[in-house]
């Protein structure tokens, strides 16, 4: 079976990487689609945050990774994937994310959305939170991997200069 997991992934962080991980033992191959939205402004270019979801899935030899423009059920129909992963951190996603599931059913009903709820000790995480304490200068090791924690905290160490 072969899962679709988008987002924007700006940056990735241990939750993210947590649904990663449990998708490819549940469902087999997982291929991490990253969204390009040019509408909006992100910390990492989509190169380096490609790169850096790279990094942290080496160990799984099932992960693709890839960018996409546009709808998500059309990546997911041009990539011949069963389903799409969407993470539920706290009851307050749901709502939203149910709203996605349903749209995408009615653009395209060959597509099952699985939730996944993130372990319990990312439950707090978010790509928002994770950049506002690097904005900060406050540790993020334990939020997101070791490479994208460097690079937070190079991101806003240069634009404080």
């Amino acid at each position: 079976m072969k899962a679709l997991y988008p987002g924007s992934f700006d940056p990735l962080t241990l939750g993210h990487l947590d649904l990663i991980e449990r998708g490819c033992s549940l469902f087999g191959d997982v291929i991490v689609a990253v969204l390009s939205n040019s509408a909006k402004k992100a910390t990492f270019s989509l190169e380096r945050r490609l790169e850096q979801i790279s990094l942290a899935t080496k160990h799984l030899k099932k992960v693709k990774i890839i960018s996409y423009d546009g709808l998500t059920v059309s990546c997911a129909r041009e990539n011949n994937v069963d389903l799409i992963i969407r993470g539920l951190r706290a009851m307050s996603d749901f709502e939203y994310e149910l709203q996605i599931a349903h749209t995408n059913r009615t653009l395209d009903d060959e597509f099952e959305t699985i939730f996944l709820a993130t372990e319990a000790h990312h439950s707090f995480l978010s790509s928002s939170l994770v950049k506002e304490v690097a904005r900060f200068g406050g540790n993020t090791e334990h939020m997101v991997p070791k490479e994208v924690a460097k690079d937070l905290k190079r991101h806003f160490n240069s634009s404080k200069n």
